[in-house]
């Protein structure tokens, strides 16, 4: 049985997969024409907007009851890479969370005082588009393509941006990081054309659709298994490969590019869109190690987050431990996993980047994000407090948020294939998790005050602060109470991969 069929069908009236990652791009010319306007920022928020407006109409016509790829477009260009899209259940869910958190992060970016802003919403479209053709692109060299233009713009935004003399160094471990992840993936991506041409004697070709129906050797699998693993964990990051987190959080920007980055699970869904369906024998072989060295992951991040005096590098501990759970779901390797995985990255988008737009709002008031100098912050932005609360409950899977559905089904495939002890041992790494999130909360809003900031009066929250607050919280609760249109929406598209992996139980 194949994994997955192309639906030729037509399901809308115009191509709206390109049209889709074309409106970023056309609304640069938009965006020039009111460079040296006063509302250029404005501008970008409805361009984001427009193209929120496009992705629900995607999510409308979208038949979830089809567990083939639809909307399909192909174009041939020069051998052997081709424009080739076509979305299931889980692209619709991760291109409606980058339009969403495209919008967040514009008007985040109308609310903080930035030098040379000019060029920010700009760079916000162009990151956006790309995003949108990883999430639809079934090439693997144009999603290793377009990846390397997606990483280097937030680059770019991180060393623009910087809130920290330390920027180079910053700037520096990320390119060092990213620019050998992307070596890696290019690399395994190679092999696999090669592997291609190598078992058929056709031309190369990266189209998973192509690829899948090939089997790779034997011989070779578990290396570009490594290859393309560890590529894409440098990106998620996983544990031991996010040296690069701490230093870009504590010294780079301190919400736009991290909530592009890792606000979107650009690596889980590569993971499950091309590495499970296409190398699904060293999946099974190594899949075990990888569960441990996350289960390892879980507590080391944990404890590191414990001993952070900057609230930038807590939370991004924070976010090592919780995909290190989110790692141990998918391994599992059941439908119920990679359910559970998917709706797991996309509560991770959304409460972290709440967790980091609240930072951010509070850096730029107190000049500060060291815990000994914050205390007292709920008496002057209460509402703030009260998104930063909410998000970080979200991560840890209270009930009422995304995270608490997500939760159950990856400890329910955890305690399927693994048993109590690995299960056991993620839920201990969840509630280390809730403590220090709910310290981290206590020492900067609640506890008494201490800082120097204390010295000057701290502006209440703006009407725009409160309207992008609420859009957090409303999201949140909103998705947490109602989960099943999510779960529907993905859950034809997994019925494919879940069996390939069903002989495993």
């Amino acid at each position: 049985m194949t994994i997955t069929e192309i639906h030729w069908a037509s399901q809308s009236a115009y191509p709206i997969l390109s049209t889709l990652q074309i409106i970023p791009l056309l609304g640069l010319f938009v965006l020039y024409g009111f460079r040296n306007s006063k509302h250029l920022m404005n501008v970008g928020i409805a361009l984001t907007v427009l193209e929120m407006f496009f992705a629900v109409d995607l999510f409308r016509h979208f038949d979830q009851t089809n567990s083939a790829m639809q909307f399909s477009e192909q174009l041939t260009l020069l051998s052997p890479l081709s424009y080739h899209t076509a979305v299931d259940g889980m692209s619709v869910l991760f291109m409606l969370l980058t339009a969403l958190l495209s919008i967040m992060v514009m008007i985040y970016c109308s609310i903080i005082p930035l030098e040379r802003p000019k060029h920010l919403p700009f760079t916000i479209l162009i990151i956006e588009a790309c995003l949108m053709s990883l999430f639809t692109t079934l090439d693997l060299m144009w999603f290793t393509l377009i990846s390397f233009i997606e990483l280097s713009l937030i680059g770019y935004m991180l060393r623009r941006w910087a809130t920290s003399p330390e920027r180079d160094l910053a700037i520096a471990r990320y390119l060092q990081f990213m620019l050998s992840g992307l070596f890696l993936l290019a690399v395994g991506v190679s092999m696999l054309g090669w592997n291609y041409t190598h078992e058929t004697g056709s031309a190369w070709t990266f189209d998973l659709m192509l690829l899948k129906d090939v089997a790779v050797d034997e011989n070779i699998q578990s290396i570009i298994f490594f290859l393309l693993f560890y590529g894409l964990g440098i990106r998620i990051p996983i544990f031991p490969l996010h040296g690069w987190l701490p230093l870009t959080a504590e010294h780079g920007t301190v919400a736009m590019a991290l909530v592009l980055l890792l606000g979107l699970k650009v690596g889980i869904y590569a993971l499950i869109r091309f590495v499970l369906p296409l190398l699904p024998e060293a999946v099974i072989q190594w899949h075990e190690y990888v569960v441990t060295f996350a289960v390892a992951g879980v507590f080391y991040a944990a404890v590191m987050a414990m001993m952070q005096a900057n609230l930038r590098r807590l939370l991004s501990f924070a976010v090592v431990s919780h995909t290190s759970v989110l790692i141990i779901g998918l391994f599992s390797l059941n439908q119920t996993a990679f359910e559970g995985a998917i709706l797991l990255s996309i509560n991770f988008g959304l409460a972290t980047s709440g967790l980091l737009f609240m930072t951010g709002f509070v850096f730029w008031r107190t000049n500060t994000m060291l815990l000994k100098k914050l205390g007292g912050l709920f008496d002057h932005i209460p509402f703030i407090g009260i998104t930063f609360l909410i998000s970080g409950l979200s991560i840890v899977g209270m009930p009422g948020t995304p995270g608490f559905d997500a939760a159950h089904l990856i400890l329910e495939a955890s305690i399927h294939r693994f048993g109590a002890l690995i299960t056991i041992a993620a839920a201990l790494g969840n509630v280390v998790a809730a403590g220090f999130l709910l310290w981290a909360f206590q020492r900067a809003f609640l506890s008494p005050k201490i800082g120097s900031w204390h010295q000057k009066a701290i502006a209440p929250a703006s009407r725009s602060e409160e309207v992008l607050a609420a859009m957090i919280i409303i999201t949140l609760l909103t998705t947490g109470f109602y989960t099943e249109p999510w779960l529907g929406l993905i859950e034809n598209s997994m019925h494919g991969l879940g069996e390939l992996y069903s002989h495993l139980h």
